[in-house]
C-alpha cells in the first residue's frame, strides 16, 4: 500500500500474511496499490501481528493526555495507543527511527477482527508521522480549511475549533471551478520562493480531503463577526497567531525552532489578515474583491 499525503511519500506493508491492509474512504483518495515508477519513498513503514503486547520502555517523550503516549526507546521513537474500551493495555505501538525513514507498527492481534483488513496507521498515527516528518526541517501542519479558487489563487483560513473553518468550507464548495483542500488541516511546504498548501485526509464535520495542492496566495486568521472586514496581521503578529494554530512535534527543540523560521517565511511569502466573517454567501466575493483591491493598490 502506497500513500501521499503532502507530498510525504509512504510505503505501508504487511509482514505477516493474514494481515490484509486497507484504508478508510477519505485516506483512499490518497493511496494506490504501488508507488508512481521511480518514486521513492520518503518513509517505510512494516505492519504486523502480535499476540503478547510489547512492553513500553524508556523515557516518556510526550503524554497527549488523550489515547497516546510517546517514548523515547533505544535511540528510537515509540508511539502507544490506548483505548477506554481495552483498558490499560496498548492496542497498537509503533516505533519509529528519529529521522522518520522507518517504523514498524505492532497491532495486538486479541484486540482486533483478524478476519477484516486493518488500517495500521489508522488515525492519529498517520498524522503523527507526516507532522514529525515534515517538522525535520521541511515543513508544517497548520489547523485551517484550504480553498484553490476558479482563477487558481490558494486561500488559507486558519483557526482554532469553533473559529468558522467548517462554515468557510460549506461556503466554498459548491462554487463553480472551486476545490476545497481540506476543512481542517492543511499541510504547508515552501518549493522556491513560494509555499504551497496541500490537502489532507484530517478533515473535520465536512468529508473534504483532497490531495490536491495549490500555491499559497493569501492567508487568513478567522473570528466570527457582525460584518465580513479584513485587517492586515505584520511581523511578530502573524507569526505568533499561525504558531497558536499550527501542530509542531511540542517535545523536540529543534522542530519548534524550525517552525517558528518557517512561519517565518510564510508571513514573508504571503500576506496573511486577520478577518472577521458573517457565515453568509457574501463571503466569497468579499474575499476574491479584497485579494483584487490589494493587487491593484
Amino acid at each position: 500500500m502506497y500513500l501521499s499525503i503532502g507530498g510525504v511519500r509512504m510505503a505501508v506493508t504487511a509482514r505477516d500474511s493474514d494481515l490484509a491492509l486497507t484504508v478508510p474512504p477519505a485516506v483512499a483518495r490518497f493511496a494506490g496499490d504501488h508507488a508512481p515508477e521511480a518514486t521513492t519513498p520518503d518513509i517505510r513503514i512494516d505492519a504486523q501481528w502480535t499476540t503478547a503486547q510489547r512492553p513500553i520502555k524508556g523515557r516518556l517523550v510526550f503524554d497527549s493526555g488523550g489515547l497516546w503516549r510517546l517514548h523515547e526507546e533505544d535511540g528510537k521513537l515509540s508511539w502507544s495507543f490506548t483505548s477506554p474500551r481495552f483498558g490499560v493495555t496498548p492496542y497498537k505501538t509503533a516505533v519509529f527511527e528519529r529521522d522518520f525513514s522507518a517504523g514498524q507498527v505492532y497491532l495486538h492481534r486479541p484486540y482486533f477482527d483478524a478476519s477484516m483488513p486493518i488500517y495500521p496507521m489508522e488515525y492519529p498515527l498517520d498524522e503523527l508521522v507526516v507532522t514529525n516528518w515534515l517538522a525535520l526541517g521541511r515543513g508544517i501542519e497548520i489547523h485551517g480549511c484550504g480553498v484553490r479558487d476558479r482563477d487558481g489563487a490558494g486561500y488559507l483560513f486558519t483557526g482554532h475549533s469553533g473559529a468558522g473553518k467548517t462554515t468557510i468550507a460549506r461556503l466554498w464548495k459548491d462554487l463553480p471551478g472551486v476545490t476545497v483542500l481540506s476543512d481542517d488541516r492543511i499541510i504547508l511546504r515552501r518549493v522556491g520562493g513560494q509555499i504551497f498548501m496541500h490537502g489532507t485526509p484530517w478533515h473535520g464535520d465536512e468529508p473534504l480531503a483532497s490531495p490536491s495542492q495549490v500555491a499559497l496566495t493569501r492567508g487568513y486568521v478567522l473570528h466570527h463577526a457582525q460584518r465580513n472586514d479584513c485587517v492586515e496581521l505584520r511581523g511578530v503578529d502573524a507569526i505568533a497567531k499561525l504558531m497558536a494554530r499550527s501542530f509542531p512535534p511540542f517535545f523536540s527543540a529543534t522542530a519548534l525552532d524550525f517552525t517558528l523560521a518557517f512561519l517565518g517565511d510564510v508571513g514573508k511569502l504571503a500576506p496573511f489578515f486577520d478577518l472577521g466573517f458573517v457565515p453568509d454567501g457574501r463571503l466569497p466575493d468579499f474575499v476574491r474583491e479584497a485579494a483584487t483591491a490589494t493587487v491593484l493598490s
